[in-house]
């Protein structure tokens, strides 16, 4: 006989992360204790404690919630654990072959990029983006392209002043303002570059791969040696990638509602 066991707290919970990731805006604590009928006094302590988590995340100036980065998270670890990864290792793989360069897969966490795939061309310069490595995201083309499709809410809580902001060559943005303006030109140029900002002598270039929602799931890049030309068809190629891997994992990509 299946058993009904009522934990209110984890139910509420549960409920009011539902509620957010359904909502293309920031929402206020008022909304959730109506539209969920909880409480609201339930509703802030909630809040408050998923937000310690990372959670969700309060945007003080307006008044207003949004889902946080460890939501974001788990969305990511649930995708990478089996078809984003077995999909994606064949797809840049055929970019490498295509461009004749190095390419990787990679996926957020927190402020960092976790690179779950890679392609190594022949006679390429060696990387420090081996799968399992973890990389600063403003610095990477993959981490840039992914930023530039979350909401500028999230981004905000996940660099919110000049401490957050790790460094490796010198180069790269170092201020929540810096960082706002790159990510102005990726929205504007449709794909992420870096140069030089990760490892000297090498650039890349950059695109996310969104959900339905035009949630960004994982990115794909291209990196190639800052001495030369970037690869002929490079943007388009990563482009399609991207587009490609997205319509596999049943996710056709979309801009985001708040881009």
């Amino acid at each position: 006989m299946r058993r009904n066991v009522q934990v209110p707290a984890a139910d509420q919970t549960l409920r009011i992360l539902r509620y957010l990731s359904a909502r293309a805006t920031p929402t206020a604590a008022s909304v959730l204790a109506r539209d969920l009928q909880i409480p609201r006094s339930s509703v802030y302590h909630l809040l408050h404690a998923l937000a310690e988590h990372g959670f969700v995340f309060h945007v003080r100036e307006r008044q207003r919630w949004v889902l946080g980065t460890a939501a974001f998270e788990l969305a990511s670890g649930y995708s990478r654990q089996q078809p984003l990864a077995r999909l994606g290792r064949p797809i840049i793989a055929t970019l490498s072959d295509r461009l004749g360069e190095s390419t990787h897969l990679a996926v957020m966490s927190d402020r960092d990029v976790v690179y779950i795939a890679e392609e190594r061309a022949p006679r390429r310069p060696a990387l420090v983006t081996d799968v399992g490595v973890r990389l600063p995201a403003h610095l990477t083309a993959t981490g840039r392209a992914m930023l530039a499709a979350l909401p500028r809410s999230q981004v905000r809580a996940v660099f919110p002043d000049a401490a957050a902001f790790a460094d490796r060559t010198g180069h790269g943005p170092r201020t929540p303002a810096q960082l706002r303006e790159l990510l102005r030109l990726v929205r504007s140029d449709g794909h992420a570059q870096e140069n030089g900002e990760v490892q000297n002598g090498l650039q890349s270039i950059g695109v996310a791969v969104r959900d339905g929602s035009g949630w960004p799931i994982a990115a794909i890049a291209v990196t190639w040696s800052a001495e030369g030309p970037a690869p002929s068809m490079a943007v388009d190629a990563v482009t399609e990638a991207a587009e490609l891997l997205a319509d596999r994992l049943g996710s056709p990509g979309q801009q985001h509602p708040e881009q």
